[in-house]
């Protein structure tokens, strides 16, 4: 193994209290900005709008980003307003996003690994690392939206492996998702471990991951980092 790679959401940090968190800061600053959006759309119709955007445009279904974009513009334009507004909207959304609580055993187990391997990422989330505080730790960082694709296509698999310059055989990628992370990765060839933080048993019906571990201490102990 010459490498290790982590998905982010719940693999680092919890991310349903940083996306509650996130949705409330963006209602509050559009009750300010676009007060006829709110008076008009809760939190639920525009994750609807969302969704329906991304039946409209398959090829855009993967792109968070996109996603939230297009579909605040197209509610600024429906309520009276330039669509610029999206621009500041989503900001304020992502500042949020990306202020994340990393689990405890992070960054000492992060620090152990990359001691003895490089560290990427992929995601399917916008998470931003330089933001988080992390990008330092990681030599290649890749989310869906550059890809193209989002997990489980082993399109984002096979370009972390040429990003990272190694065959998947080489590679470890960690995750939380027994399909879209362990399944996934190991269909491109990828070594594969199962981050089980909340101790759940594994789908009987899935082949085992090479490792479950705990968290990224217990990780950096198997690998005798």
């Amino acid at each position: 193994m010459r490498a290790i790679a982590f998905d982010l959401d719940n693999t680092l940090w919890d991310v349903g209290p940083v996306l509650r968190r996130a949705e409330a800061r963006l209602f509050a600053w559009l009750q300010q900005h676009g007060p006829r959006i709110t008076a008009a759309l809760s939190l639920e119709d525009m994750r609807r709008a969302r969704e329906e955007l991304a039946r409209r445009e398959p090829e855009h279904a993967h792109d968070f980003t996109y996603l939230r974009t297009a579909s605040l513009a197209a509610h600024a334009r429906e309520h009276g307003y330039d669509a610029t507004l999206a621009e500041g909207a989503f900001e304020v959304f992502l500042a949020a996003r990306c202020e994340v609580e990393l689990y405890a055993d992070v960054l000492p187990g992060l620090t152990r690994l990359q001691g003895r391997y490089p560290l990427a990422s992929l995601s399917n989330g916008n998470a931003d690392l330089a933001r988080i505080g992390l990008e330092h730790l990681f030599t290649v960082s890749l989310n869906a939206r550059q890809i193209g694709a989002a997990k489980p296509s082993q399109r984002c698999f096979e370009r972390l492996a040429r990003e990272l310059a190694l065959a998947p055989t080489q590679l470890l990628y960690v995750g939380d998702d027994p399909e879209l992370d362990v399944v996934a990765a190991r269909a491109t060839g990828f070594r594969t471990a199962w981050m089980n933080r909340t101790a759940q048993e594994w789908p009987a019906a899935l082949a085992p991951p090479d490792l479950t571990v705990r968290d990224c201490l217990d990780l950096a102990r198997a690998l005798d980092a």
